[in-house]
């Protein structure tokens, strides 16, 4: 799936160590999905990272943009072993 990243983005997804195939495939089937409560174009994706420790990445994207744009990016502790 094409989507493009923030400069915000960029540089959480290098220091956390996100790839690149984990964003992708959490935009085109997250298991779950919320919008923001601040901010109506923007959609929070969650999905299960099986070999990153079943932890669960949230990508936070704006999903008025054509490809989706990603905000940002990161391994929600929260929601690990809720999905």
């Amino acid at each position: 799936m094409d989507y493009t990243l923030s400069t915000h983005a960029v540089t959480t997804v290098r220091e956390r160590n996100i790839r690149a195939e984990w964003i992708a495939a959490t935009l085109s089937a997250p298991a779950v999905t919320e919008s923001d409560p601040d901010d109506p174009t923007l959609t929070h994706a969650f999905r299960v990272i099986p070999e990153f420790g079943e932890r669960v990445l949230r990508v936070i994207y704006n999903r008025t943009q054509r490809p989706p744009h990603v905000v940002t990016a990161f391994f929600d502790r929260g929601m690990k072993g809720k999905l």
